[in-house]
């Protein structure tokens, strides 16, 4: 393709002009599209309609329609105030033990995660409503932001995962398979950072809620039961063979619009135009991040740079462990500057050769990777999730970071105990999917 560049100048040159660009402030995704027409211009043989082309084969993806699709779901859900729900049967289960409310938010966040599949939409739609109570209970204000940008990352982990929907249409991986294989790592990692939070509580002797009553867990669950089949209905669709991730994905945007106006009617159709404008929006920001992530990947494939960087990591070790280490360890440097989707379209590719030659089963290296991104949106400078928490409980990056790393140290144990025990990914799709 191109006038015969040398490996090492073809990677100074796209990755040299993509940070050059991100470190004078231009959007990652414009500096990924700006490097790959840099590199082009410089040397390229070939016509700059291909640059039009790649973009356009980069999201000319049916499964991809389930991305606004699952924002639609999420948004519909959050407006319509079903949230609160979800928070009071989270606070019925766990609010009486200590650090209560923080563990409220953590289940509160796997729930909605189980529904929004955004993490952003989760850290927003129970931040909200989550942080002032803990606010009022003596909770550090840096202390609630870490937790809830960790907490919120699950959601795209837990399926429906708008991530792994983008990593399954990259790979060519089944994304049911993917949604099946993170259901374990997302409860896990859920539950890690409860143990944590636990431990806080303990410290800063911060009072348990109101005792456990059936009762009310009752009710709650009563309440919260339409909401909580969302995603039943996703998950139970896909395995069954009922429906395809995408036709889920219209499922549950459907069902939402259902429950906000028609159920519970804390939803009206006046509202719908500016949901539905969102939606647009953070589509077209994902779609554009796609496509010039494409054009970039192109290049590399070829340039052969998936198969260099393989025997570059084999020419280091051959251990499937330390490899393994290596793969990680970079994912989560990686996810410390560089936007999840980006990593996802141009990184995964390269990676893919390698852990398939390891025999690694690649949703098991799915799900691991998904795990990584969202350890990567909590670590600044990037930490998306975690600037977001910081906006919604109104306090600042550096207060959060007195307490983020513990958090993150949580999440990456998770991530250790997954990459080694891989049957914690694997088991539930290989019982219920062929």
């Amino acid at each position: 393709m191109c006038g015969d560049p040398t490996c090492e100048t073809t990677m100074a040159i796209l990755i040299g002009s993509f940070f050059l660009a991100v470190l004078v402030g231009i959007p990652i995704s414009v500096s990924i599209g700006l490097s790959a027409v840099l590199f082009l211009l410089l040397y390229g043989s070939v016509s700059f309609a291909v640059i039009a082309q790649q973009m356009t084969l980069g999201i000319d993806s049916f499964p991809l329609l389930a991305v606004p699709l699952f924002l639609l779901a999420g948004l519909i859900m959050s407006e319509a105030d079903i949230t609160t729900r979800i928070i009071r049967f989270a606070d019925a289960l766990v609010g009486r033990i200590a650090g209560g409310l923080a563990m409220v938010m953590v289940i509160s966040c796997m729930f909605f995660g189980a529904i929004s599949g955004s993490g952003v939409a989760d850290v927003t739609a129970i931040g909200s409503l989550m942080l002032p109570a803990m606010d009022r209970q003596g909770y550090h204000k840096g202390l609630s932001a870490s937790l809830l940008g960790c907490a919120g990352s699950l959601g795209t982990v837990i399926p429906p995962s708008i991530v792994m929907i983008i990593l399954g249409v990259t790979t060519g991986t089944s994304i049911g398979k993917l949604y099946l294989g993170g259901v374990v790592p997302g409860v896990f990692a859920g539950f890690c950072l409860m143990a944590l939070a636990w431990f806080y509580a303990k410290r800063m002797h911060l009072p348990p809620g109101e005792p456990f009553s059936i009762g009310k867990a009752v009710r709650a669950f009563r309440q919260a039961f339409l909401s909580l089949m969302t995603p039943v209905i996703i998950i139970g669709g896909i395995v069954s063979g009922v429906f395809t991730a995408t036709e889920a994905a219209a499922v549950a945007a459907a069902y939402a619009l259902i429950l906000g106006v028609c159920v519970y009617r804390t939803l009206t159709l006046a509202q719908l135009p500016a949901i539905f404008l969102r939606v647009a929006e953070t589509t077209g920001i994902i779609l554009f991040i796609i496509a010039s992530a494409a054009l970039f990947g192109w290049i590399l494939a070829a340039e052969q740079i998936p198969q260099r960087m393989a025997e570059l990591f084999l020419s280091i070790s051959r251990n499937y462990y330390v490899l393994l280490i290596m793969i990680n360890a970079l994912l989560l440097i990686l996810g410390t500057f560089m936007e999840t989707i980006a990593i996802i379209i141009i990184v995964v590719p390269v990676l893919m050769p390698l852990v398939v030659g390891l025999g690694m089963d690649p949703v098991h290296f799915g799900v691991m990777v998904t795990i990584n991104m969202a350890i990567g949106a909590n670590t600044p400078p990037v930490g998306v999730d975690l600037i977001a928490a910081c906006k919604v409980g109104r306090t600042t990056l550096d207060e959060a970071m007195r307490y983020i790393w513990p958090f993150v140290a949580a999440m990456t144990a998770a991530l250790a105990s997954i990459a080694l025990f891989p049957p914690l990914v694997t088991l539930l799709p290989r019982m219920f999917m062929k």
